[in-house]
């Protein structure tokens, strides 16, 4: 804008022409020059007065505005007055406020945002602040933690008094528990934020939340708050009226709260009942959480009920028939039925057929083979099967499966196919005590007992005879399909020396034998490969009657006196052995005398000359 101008002082175009005045124009110029003169002189003396005074009361009315503003800001700062200011700017560390001072307020960030971490004002907005201190750089630092505190202190004096209920939010979390925005910034302990300890406090930051303030610190400024007290009393009124109604035989919705090993703990409105793992199921349950889960809403029957104690106990399955009370009628022996594989163990598997109706399938029931040595071979949890119902006991809820059953039975064709006495080839499968199992084909094992092994050898164990493993031969003794029994036998792919023994003497023979063992009541002899005989202590002595002693072995000759095909025994004696020849002697002599004297006949030859000729041999 264009500064007025002093026509006084206002400047004319310079004239460089020479004029020439008359003596009146020169006297009238130089008069007219003084009095310019003396004005200019006159009217600076009068500016130079007038800007002294002004910058004299422009310097005492800023002052006194410095004084008042001073005083304004002492009053409040001493007083905790609320000052409403506005927002002008926000930086990264302040809210910029406008407090009507000349001087603007700062605000800290962290005293204004939410629990996002943005400001909770824009520019424009007004807001409640308390004048704190004058700030060296310049400026006042206000507090608007402290304006809340001051508008609401006697709201939450009244809230604690009355014990009413205040609404906040949860603004984040601090060492020890949560900071919770109601109004002002309160301190919710963890241990009061839920009946039971809360491991986790991150998933209630942001979220609107009921407190009770329980403690107040108007000096320091400090509020404490508990959610605990509120859930609490909610708890036992919920438990006052469920007592009321609680009675054996009531259905009630629950909600599950905690899950053990042996059960589930359920909410019924502020009271907790324990719904038992075998409550839970008519089958078989390996843990709780295989049917329900914390948080699910489900239905229980009240099966006891301690009013003095207050506990309760749940039942789920009973909600529903027990499937076993017709078992009987719903799966007769002999049916085909399909199920699912529950479980595997040693000695079978556990075969779900419907919820709560389970039957095991024995690791015999499984395959005709013996050579399944774990059910974990043939199945595995979650397969489906078929089997055949073999048993059903209701009352001690079994039910007794087979798999075997549908396939084709080795042993039904068995009496055609090694009929008795035939000679069969298999592998050692396995060797006992008693014997050596021998599988002549898938399915099909065989016994030979250590009995049926060797005729001539007194085998003790079949290892003596037989390794593991090997290939061998046997005879078919017996079959029995029923039972799955095989009876074979090695020995009897031999001829019997038993029978060719009693088919080559006859009593009255004598023999040379082996004493192998003794008793008190004799001696037995080995005869032949195989075959022994018993010579009584009666028959054990001498030509004229004296007793003789026997060791074992000792080699003699015995008399045969008894003999029985049927039991295979054979009986000895030292009697007349002197007198009388055995059948071998008989048969030598009679080799000799035809040797000696070709017209001699062996026919003619007396008992006599045997005598004569066998003491002879002896001299």
């Amino acid at each position: 804008m264009a500064e007025p101008q002093n026509p006084l002082t206002e400047s004319k175009t310079l004239n460089t022409e020479l004029e020439t005045l008359t003596p009146e124009e020169t006297t009238a110029v130089a008069a007219a020059t003084d009095t310019t003169h003396t004005t200019d002189v006159a009217d600076e003396h009068n500016d130079v007065d007038y800007d002294m005074a002004d910058f004299a009361t422009a310097l005492e009315s800023f002052d006194r505005e410095q004084a008042a503003e001073k005083e304004a800001a002492q009053s409040a700062m001493s007083d905790d007055t609320i000052t409403t200011g506005t927002v002008v700017k926000i930086t990264d560390k302040h809210v910029v406020v406008d407090i009507g001072l000349k001087s603007e307020g700062l605000i800290p960030l962290d005293q204004v945002v939410d629990h996002t971490g943005a400001p909770k004002f824009n520019v424009g907005d007004t807001v409640d602040v308390v004048v704190e201190r004058e700030e060296p750089e310049g400026g006042y630092l206000v507090s608007y933690e402290k304006a809340q505190r001051l508008r609401v202190w006697d709201e939450l004096e009244k809230a604690a008094n009355e014990k009413t209920i205040v609404t906040g939010t949860v603004l984040g979390r601090v060492k020890g528990g949560l900071t919770v925005d109601i109004g002002i910034k309160a301190f919710l302990p963890g241990s009061q934020v839920e009946i039971r300890p809360v491991r986790n406090l991150d998933g209630y930051v942001g979220h609107p939340i009921d407190v009770r303030v329980i403690k107040l610190n108007k000096k320091r400024g400090n509020v404490v708050v508990s959610r605990k007290e509120i859930l609490e009393e909610e708890q036992n009124s919920k438990k006052s009226r469920t007592l009321e109604t609680l009675e054996e035989g009531a259905v009630l919705t629950g909600v599950v709260k905690n899950l053990t090993d042996y059960g589930a703990f359920v909410d019924l409105s502020g009271l907790d009942g324990l719904l038992h793992i075998t409550d839970m199921s008519w089958g078989r349950l390996t843990h709780p959480r295989d049917l329900v889960q914390v948080g699910d809403e489900i239905q229980v029957k009240v099966l006891k009920f301690d009013k003095d104690k207050q506990r309760v106990s749940l039942g789920f399955k009973q909600l529903t028939p027990d499937p076993w009370l017709d078992a009987v009628e719903r799966y007769p022996i002999g049916a085909q039925v399909r199920g699912r594989v529950l479980s595997v163990t040693d000695y079978g598997a556990f075969v779900e057929l419907e919820q709560g109706i389970e039957g095991l399938v024995h690791v015999s029931e499984m395959s005709w083979s013996k050579r399944l040595k774990h059910p974990s071979k043939l199945v595995k949890p979650g397969d489906e099967v078929d089997t055949i119902i073999l048993a059903v006991n209701p009352q001690d809820r079994r039910i007794s499966l087979g798999m075997k059953q549908l396939q084709e039975n080795p042993w039904e064709q068995l009496d055609d196919k090694f009929p008795v006495g035939s000679t069969v080839e298999g592998r050692v499968r396995n060797l006992t005590d008693f014997g050596a199992f021998i599988e002549i084909e898938d399915g099909i094992d065989g016994l030979v007992h250590v009995s049926n092994l060797s005729w001539t050898k007194r085998v003790k164990h079949p290892s003596e005879v037989l390794k593991k493993g090997e290939k061998v031969k046997a005879v078919v003794l017996g079959v029995e399909p029923e039972n799955r029994r095989l009876s074979l036998g090695i020995k009897q792919l031999e001829p019997d020396v038993w029978d060719t023994f009693f088919a080559q003497h006859r009593t009255g023979d004598v023999v040379k034998g082996k004493v192998l063992r003794t008793a008190q009541f004799g001696a037995f002899v080995e005869i032949a490969e195989g075959v022994e005989g018993l010579c009584h202590v009666s028959e054990m002595v001498d030509d004229i009657g004296a007793p003789v002693h026997l060791e074992i072995g000792d080699e003699r000759e015995f008399k045969i006196v008894k003999m029985s095909p049927e039991e295979k025994k054979v009986g000895l004696s030292l009697r007349g052995i002197g007198d009388d020849a055995s059948r071998e002697e008989v048969e030598s002599y009679k080799s000799k005398s035809s040797s000696s004297s070709s017209t001699s006949s062996s026919s003619s030859t007396t008992l006599g000359d045997l005598i004569n000729w066998k003491r002879s041999e002896r001299e």
